[in-house]
């Protein structure tokens, strides 16, 4: 059996039939502050990327890929089943998967930035306690 994702007691399928204004109210209050400042070029840019992938899932087409730097778009209801690519700030992209509960989150949540730190050999500029190294 499985469970009904909800956000604030809402199925998916509810959230989408409601209007953008209806949403913003529904959204955490940092997510609602930012939306209702307004929308900036390169974020409505991202909203009708996210517009064409869901109409390209609904005709039954592949997903095009959704790749972004907009690390502080909230996540809204009409991204609820794309996979989106999020750039970390490493030169790369992290894939999210959206679903109910990442709704109200920023996509920056869900890319992580920082790597994990791998120390190689002690050398010139290493750091201090490398200056007493011998090196070859």
């Amino acid at each position: 059996m499985s469970e009904v994702r909800t956000y604030r007691g809402m199925t998916a399928e509810q959230l989408n039939s409601k209007s953008i204004d209806e949403i913003i109210e529904l959204l955490p209050s940092r997510a609602k502050r930012s939306m209702k400042r307004g929308l900036n070029p390169e974020t409505r840019k991202l909203l009708s990327r996210v517009r064409e992938a869901r109409a390209a899932v609904e005709a039954g087409q592949e997903q095009p890929a959704i790749r972004t730097h907009r690390r502080d778009m909230p996540v809204l209801p009409e991204m609820v089943g794309l996979r989106i690519l999020i750039h970390n700030g490493n030169k790369d992209y992290v894939a999210a998967d959206i679903t109910v509960e990442m709704i109200g989150h920023f996509l920056g949540e869900f890319a992580i930035t920082n790597k994990k730190v791998q120390h190689g050999k002690p050398g010139v500029g290493a750091s201090r306690s490398s200056m007493y190294v011998p090196l070859r």
